[in-house]
């Protein structure tokens, strides 16, 4: 059996209590409010491929970069693990670009960010990106029947975790 992996990023950029999304039009796919990402080139490393991205799609160049973790989606009907590495930048040089490819640039407030139009699998890791530590969200999907049929998700921090 063959198994497609295709590896994409996406770079939450934080200045204080602002976050830069992307607002892309319907034609670009995924319409609605983004944080910059793309697909990873071979052979770059995921951090490259992510501070790549942001430059290409909003002229910035990050500086202070981490990783926040991997959301994957994996489709048996089409033998598809389709990855994303996610990475939160709080600083960065450079200005914004007056045409961007993907999408009118925004700045906008953290608090107010999920008010504004995106996907849902976007609003769901959110917040995650503002979490201490690193999270592992992974999804069997059935595209065919647009169902979730199995999901893990982990969250990993150094500090200890309270139960409630």
């Amino acid at each position: 059996m063959s198994i497609t992996y295709k590896m994409y990023t996406m770079c939450m950029v934080q200045d204080k209590d602002k976050v830069l999304l992307i607002n892309r039009p319907d034609q670009k796919g995924f319409p609605g409010y983004i944080a910059p990402g793309g697909k990873v080139d071979f052979p770059e490393s995921l951090v490259n491929g992510a501070i790549r991205e942001v430059r290409e799609e909003t002229g910035l160049i990050v500086k202070d970069i981490i990783y926040k973790g991997l959301e994957e989606f994996c489709d048996p009907t089409t033998n598809l693990r389709y990855m994303v590495f996610n990475y939160l930048a709080t600083s960065f040089e450079g200005t914004l670009l007056e045409s961007p490819p993907e999408g009118e640039l925004l700045w906008v407030n953290k608090d107010e960010a999920l008010k504004l139009p995106m996907q849902s699998w976007f609003a769901r890791r959110f917040p995650l990106f503002f979490q201490e530590g690193t999270f592992e969200l992974s999804y069997v999907w059935d595209e065919k029947v647009r169902e979730t049929l199995d999901k893990t998700e982990r969250f990993y921090s150094l500090a200890p975790v309270q139960q409630h």
